[in-house]
């Protein structure tokens, strides 16, 4: 029998990628398993979605540590390494990480950012897509380093900007693929087909498109 990686989820709010690597992980080919979600807001709806698929949870909240992030970030790290986590997953974790904890988990944790990354790293993604008059915008999952969305990218989702659209219609497209593209990349990270090299991805054993992606079309 295949041994599943355990997994730690990091979460500040409703966590709807949470959920979607929850749902993949039930399957009991998948090769990870969701073993706990941790979050910094005791309110976060994504709590409650963890406990109803019995997975255990932990909450840390940030604000009593003030300005020490390492602090907070050692805390959570003891709560991950109680639980015997392997690979960790940020999905909507609001906090900007230290270091220490990058080092840390360095080639273990990995990130979805809202945007087809090197292209509009930080926040308000989809705003800046539509001021910038791209045709396509998506998604990326990549590792995270010390270079903020600018990890080695594991896989990423294209998806239209289409007339009309304004930052909500565009950020719910969005979200439809995240939904698909992070269990994806997660399966092959914890299959072992996704492999840093060199500060690159390489990945083994996947189907590659033979056309090109065209938009308009």
């Amino acid at each position: 029998m295949t041994v599943r990686k355990r997994i730690g989820v990091l979460i500040s709010g409703r966590g709807a990628n949470m959920a979607a690597l929850i749902e993949a992980a039930e399957n009991p080919a998948y090769p990870a398993e969701i073993a706990l979600v941790v979050s910094n807001r005791p309110e976060a709806a994504g709590l409650e979605r963890a406990v109803k698929s019995g997975i255990a949870t932990a909450v840390v909240d940030h604000k009593p540590f003030g300005q020490d992030r390492e602090a907070f970030e050692r805390a959570i790290d003891a709560v991950l390494r109680e639980h015997d986590i392997e690979l960790l997953c940020l999905a909507g974790f609001m906090r900007l990480l230290t270091p220490w904890l990058v080092d840390t988990w360095a080639g273990r944790m990995i990130n979805i950012h809202p945007a087809l990354l090197p292209a509009f790293k930080g926040l308000n993604t989809h705003a800046r897509a539509l001021e910038a008059g791209v045709r396509l915008h998506g998604a990326t999952v990549h590792y995270v380093t010390h270079d903020m969305d600018g990890g080695p990218i594991i896989a990423q989702a294209a998806v239209p900007v289409l007339t009309g659209d304004d930052a909500e219609t565009l950020a719910n497209r969005v979200l439809d693929a995240e939904r698909v593209l992070y269990p994806l990349a997660l399966d092959l990270v914890a299959s072992g087909r996704a492999s840093l090299e060199g500060g690159r991805v390489n990945i083994s054993e996947a189907m590659e498109p033979r056309a090109p992606l065209i938009w308009p079309i």
